[in-house]
């Protein structure tokens, strides 16, 4: 099959010489690399990118490994195979060992506990206990929980991280991820799961069994729009944090890793999302199922099929300007019928100006099934003619 690439119509620019981000009034600032050695700024509703420092360098991500067996505990929820109320107890193994290990819920040596609150004990006190229950009860084992989560971040792109246990607790180095994938995971999760992200993430606190925690995170509550997501902190690991926040409906998400302490933690947190916010505009280039181009199809009942996005098609632009945006489709083609409606069959490439490039699926908008005899015979005779 050839490759093609469909140039589409771009906007009229006109290109600006100053700094990317910059602005005549102070205001909030990528953190220092002293405060973020490792920093990174998604546009989640987009998909672009619009900070990155160091992203593919691994890291030991400490706690913020509780967001993968979060978002795989919501997976299985949606395929049915696990249940908010649902009642897991607690191994006298599982208690003796993790037992006031760490932060913890507190889980009693004959607790019986739903999978709702061992999950918002993950998600808003860190549960090391909470972790480790959730992944033996659903799983069967640890260890096959963790292979669940492997698998499922290789399925989500996260293209160079990996997990030894559910909760983050140091394993030799056997945990490591990266900035950019755990951008992946957290778009995965607000995108794919967002009434479970509204329900099971962001708490300022949590009680059970009597005792009330609170949330570490140090943007929610202080930067608006905040909701989450993860702190982690081990002395091998450092401090580092994967947070997300939603402003009128256009949600940032953000990392920040290796960070010598708490309040430099907060301080790169809060400085880089409002940021993001502060130094760009948000604008809608497609309205979901909007025909954003066609592609070529051999063999169907059409020659062409419409091609569109679910979720539409938004940018990022700094604030006063207007850069120029490129827009071109990419697929292998023609493609081969039938075509199902809603079948991932090419990509959108968006450039920005002095911005990094990213890309959108694009499905089909409508289905082309298979060309009947005389179809054939009639696309036969206009290939000739043409």
């Amino acid at each position: 099959m050839s490759y093609r690439l469909t140039s589409l119509a771009v906007l009229a620019t006109v290109l600006v010489a100053a700094p990317l981000g910059a602005r005549d009034n102070p205001g909030p600032a990528i953190p220092s690399v002293e405060d973020a050695p490792i920093a990174y700024l998604l546009d989640a509703s987009s998909g672009q990118v619009l900070f990155e420092r160091d992203i593919d360098r691994r890291f030991m991500p400490a706690s913020i490994t509780k967001v993968m067996t979060t978002f795989l505990a919501f997976e299985w929820m949606e395929e049915g195979r696990l249940f908010p109320q649902q009642v897991f107890g607690i191994r006298p193994e599982t208690f003796r060992q993790w037992s006031r290990k760490g932060s913890t819920m507190f889980l009693p040596a004959d607790a019986r506990v739903t999978v709702d609150d061992l999950l918002h004990g993950v998600t808003t006190v860190s549960a090391n206990d909470g972790a480790v229950v959730l992944a033996e009860g659903a799983a069967g084992s640890v260890e096959d929980w963790v292979a669940a989560m492997n698998a499922k971040a290789r399925e989500i792109g996260m293209a160079d991280s990996r997990f030894g246990n559910p909760n983050g607790w140091m394993d030799e180095g056997r945990t490591f991820v990266t900035a950019r994938d755990l951008g992946t995971l957290a778009q995965a999760m607000v995108t794919r799961h967002p009434s479970k992200y509204r329900h099971f993430v962001g708490a300022r606190e949590f009680e059970y069994n009597g005792i009330t925690q609170s949330n570490h995170d140090p943007i929610s509550g202080v930067v608006r729009g905040a909701d989450g997501i993860k702190t982690g902190f081990t002395n091998q690991a450092g401090f580092g944090f994967l947070g997300s926040a939603q402003r009128d409906g256009r949600r940032l998400v953000m990392v920040v890793g290796g960070s010598p302490g708490a309040r430099a933690r907060a301080r790169a947190s809060r400085s880089l999302i409002e940021w993001g916010y502060e130094t760009f505009d948000n604008r809608t280039l497609f309205v979901p199922d909007e025909r954003v181009a066609s592609a070529r199809v051999q063999g169907g009942g059409a020659s062409e099929v419409g091609l569109t996005t679910l979720r539409g098609i938004r940018v990022s632009v700094p604030k006063g300007r207007e850069p120029q945006i490129s827009l071109s489709v990419r697929y292998e083609g023609p493609l081969r019928a039938p075509i199902a409606k809603g079948e991932h069959v090419a990509e959108l490439l968006v450039t920005v100006t002095g911005m990094p490039s990213y890309r959108v699926p694009l499905v089909a908008r409508e289905e082309v099934l298979e060309a009947t005899v005389i179809q054939r015979v009639f696309n036969a005779f206009r290939s000739w003619l043409t």
